[in-house]
């Protein structure tokens, strides 16, 4: 998720106050007595503090007010009547929304900071790599526990809409497609495709944006498909007569019509 970029008054005063006391800082002590200067340097204090105060909590707002009408339409439909229960699992959804975007803001922070170093492409390799296994394993331990907080409030299925909520049901439409373009698919091959789609919903929960969690899906929708072009499909083929077919049901519903 992205958040609102607005104007950082803490950037703002930091410059103010930098090039304020670089200015005092010309001027001998004879020209420019002790006390008055640290009297002004108290007040120009103050305006940073000020600024910062005021900043904060604009910021917070908007990125809330993105969350909560963000994770409202997921609790929306869970069919929950009871006011608290409500309350209750919205704000798990929040705070899991925020908390994931931390993480990922932190990951991409020191993945910077690494680049940043300039060191050798081996020992950048190295380094980034392991960010990312710490971001993984932040995200696991994340999400295991989101999971479980909501298995003490909601039942099963509730929590199958608040995962396919969360990534904007590509899994149900996705697994609606294969089976409507491939109907002759064995059990064997419906378990392992479905299986990976699971996988895939788990961890797109825990990516920050939603192009992010369209290419994990991509990612696993392209394991499918190498999967079944080596069971003999041709999935090339397979796609057009499958929008032939589409196209006919059209057909054929606009003449009944």
């Amino acid at each position: 998720m992205k958040r609102f970029r607005l104007v950082n008054m803490d950037t703002i005063s930091s410059v103010a106050v930098a090039g304020m006391r670089a200015y005092f800082n010309s001027f001998t002590t004879s020209l420019f007595p002790k006390k008055q200067f640290m009297f002004i340097a108290a007040i120009l204090c103050s305006v940073s503090i000020v600024a910062q105060q005021n900043n904060a909590p604009a910021t917070d707002t908007a990125y809330q007010k993105v969350l909560a009408d963000r994770t409202a339409k997921i609790v929306n439909t869970l069919n929950i009547s009871d006011a608290a229960l409500y309350s209750n699992v919205q704000q798990q959804l929040v705070d899991q929304y925020a908390q994931v975007n931390s993480i990922q803001d932190g990951n991409k922070t020191a993945v910077a900071a690494i680049k940043a170093k300039q060191l050798s492409k081996e020992e950048t390799e190295a380094a980034v790599k392991n960010e990312e296994a710490r971001k993984a394993t932040s995200l696991q331990k994340l999400h295991q526990k989101f999971i479980a907080q909501l298995k003490l409030v909601l039942t099963e299925a509730q929590i199958e809409k608040v995962k396919d909520g969360m990534t904007y049901s590509i899994l149900p439409v996705t697994w609606k497609a294969y089976q409507e373009m491939l109907p002759q698919l064995t059990s064997e091959q419906k378990d392992k495709m479905y299986t990976w789609l699971l996988e895939a919903r788990e961890l797109a929960m825990d990516e920050g944006s939603s192009d992010k969690k369209h290419a994990v899906f991509g990612k696993y929708k392209g394991r499918i498909n190498n999967y079944l072009s080596a069971a003999g499909y041709d999935m090339k083929k397979e796609g057009e007569e499958w929008q032939k077919r589409i196209q006919a049901a059209k057909e054929t519903q606009q003449t009944q019509n």
